[in-house]
């Protein structure tokens, strides 16, 4: 169900890497080879002409020719002519990143009539909370439709099919949700629950197909914020799962659906029933999972982040200097935990009255969490009575009154999630990536400029597990030269924000952090290019 209309600023795309095109993808350089050209039409006459006779050899051998000759120059045509619409599209340019949608991988089933001047393609965008998905479609058709062989132009809108990055290490109920985002306060009572809330429905009405996760086992607050029809959430008899169950297009899964009301347990209890809940969930396919976390820094919180990979989190506070402090020990745990912060909101900040705007609880709490830390964005809310009783009353607030101030500043708070969330993506999957044209390591740390090189041998000697170096006396077991020079990783992939997985040849494989690649010896002299890049 939709509850808004999606934005039309910033488009939030995922790169691919600027390397060759995989397989399946449409460019410039990776048109249809000519041999692979369809001319069923041509072939058939010609084989009518040379099963005539013995007499007619001559004649069918001419006719043969003739249509080879005019079959050549038909695939020459088809793909000078993909070529043209390539080149048309690659004008379209993401500007977040700067990059054409033929480069990023966008362009995709192509299909040209010359004859008819048909041309059909699909855009394959990485969410389908695009904010301007409409403009992309409208740009495309302009520009193709203005090639002089062109009469019409069919562009289909879709979206790549959620799975996260690294979806090996989560358990399966999670393997096909492409991000997880926790909003945070560390301090209750600041309104963490009514943003992650009219997030979440944000971004359900931005296109995205989104959960949320209640993960105070204490004080549950989503039954109260939301309205489903079913209150308690059902078992799987046959795989021992939980069905989510959902209000307004959205799943939700909470302790309090649990009929179990609020907890009264100890620590790692909690911490269990709250692993159950996470991830023996059928969430099934979504786009994005939002987790209302707990207040504090405890047990609890660090279970939280280290059973799921947060791809990002939103930091909540109030205008006071007692939340900033709790607020700011929220952002140290994250940051140790490698979970970029992408968003502060401050709640309560302020209300108008008299034509004057008042700030009862002071100012720059928000701001100064956004200073100290480095976080891009900071979105005030403020003291509505509307939005205090939309969490009471089981609609929230942005399903309430789309139209209104609150609810802009979710749109706001909704683009820019999607918008970092591509970008982390983006980042951690090109990281670490391996050149095999010049047999080399190319590592890119996420939030850093600097690109290095680093030699696979070298890579592979520096491994700190215990199967090379002895736990207890720290010696070396791995010893120099049992590493061949020319050792080639047989696959790298994302672990987190943090490391790469990096499979060797002899089956082991060596868990690599960025900090740890940072301070490996470098390759200087690079060696020339001896093929195509891995």
């Amino acid at each position: 169900m939709q509850i808004l209309h999606a934005p039309s600023s910033l488009c939030l795309s995922l790169l691919t890497s600027k390397s060759r095109p995989k397989a399946g993808l449409l460019s410039p350089d990776n048109h249809i080879p000519l041999s692979d050209i369809n001319c069923s039409v041509r072939p058939q006459r010609i084989e009518s002409s040379i099963w005539v006779s013995g007499k007619r050899s001559v004649l069918s051998s001419v006719t043969t020719k003739a249509a080879s000759v005019e079959a050549g120059a038909s695939a020459l045509s088809t793909g000078a002519a993909e070529s043209d619409v390539l080149k048309a599209l690659s004008q379209i340019i993401d500007p977040d990143f700067g990059t054409d949608i033929v480069s990023c991988g966008f362009v995709k089933d192509l299909h040209i009539n010359e004859a008819s001047g048909e041309v059909s393609f699909r855009l394959e965008l990485t969410t389908p909370a695009c904010p301007i998905k409409d403009m992309f479609e409208q740009q495309a058709n302009e520009v193709v439709a203005v090639l002089p062989w062109v009469k019409n132009v069919n562009v289909t809108m879709s979206a790549q099919p959620a799975r996260h990055i690294f979806p090996g290490q989560l358990p399966m109920g999670l393997q096909k949700i492409s991000n997880i985002v926790a909003v945070s306060s560390c301090k209750g009572g600041v309104g963490k629950s009514t943003v992650a809330v009219n997030l979440a429905y944000t971004l359900a009405g931005m296109g995205a197909r989104v959960g949320i996760f209640d993960a105070d086992v204490y004080g549950p607050s989503l039954p109260t914020m939301v309205s489903p029809e079913n209150r308690l959430l059902e078992m799987n008899p046959e795989k021992g799962t939980i069905i989510p169950t959902e209000y307004l297009g959205v799943k939700l899964v909470s302790f309090g659906f649990a009929g179990q009301g609020r907890a009264i347990m100890r620590g790692p209890m909690v911490s269990g029933v709250i692993n159950q809940l996470l991830t023996t969930t059928e969430w099934g396919e979504l786009d994005y999972l939002v987790v209302d976390m707990p207040p504090g820094t405890g047990d609890i919180q660090l279970t939280l982040c280290q059973v799921v990979p947060l791809t990002a989190a939103v930091i909540v506070t109030t205008p006071q200097k007692l939340a900033f402090i709790d607020v700011a020990k929220g952002v140290r745990m994250f940051s140790k935990l490698k979970v970029p912060c992408v968003a502060v909101v401050e709640n309560m900040c302020h209300f108008d009255a008299d034509g004057k705007r008042y700030y009862p609880f002071g100012r720059g709490s928000g701001s100064q969490v956004v200073q100290q830390f480095g976080i891009p964005h900071l979105f005030d809310l403020p003291i509505r009575p509307t939005l205090s009783a939309s969490g009471d009353s089981g609609m929230p607030e942005v399903a309430a009154d789309p139209q209104g101030e609150v609810a802009k500043t979710f749109q706001n708070l909704g683009i820019s999630v999607v918008q970092q969330c591509a970008k982390i993506r983006q980042q951690v999957s090109t990281a670490v990536t391996y050149d095999k044209s010049i047999k080399a390591i190319r590592v890119k740390v996420p939030d850093s400029d600097e690109e290095f090189l680093l030699h696979p041998a070298t890579v592979r000697r520096n491994d700190r597990s215990a199967q090379s170096v002895d736990e207890w006396t720290g010696e070396q077991k791995l010893q120099y030269t049992d590493v061949p020079e020319d050792i080639e990783p047989e696959d790298i992939r994302p672990m987190g924000n943090y490391a790469v997985s990096i499979t060797w040849p002899d089956g082991f494989s060596q868990i690599a952090p960025y900090d740890q690649l940072q301070m490996i010896e470098r390759l200087v002299d690079v060696p020339k290019p001896s093929g195509t890049q891995a």
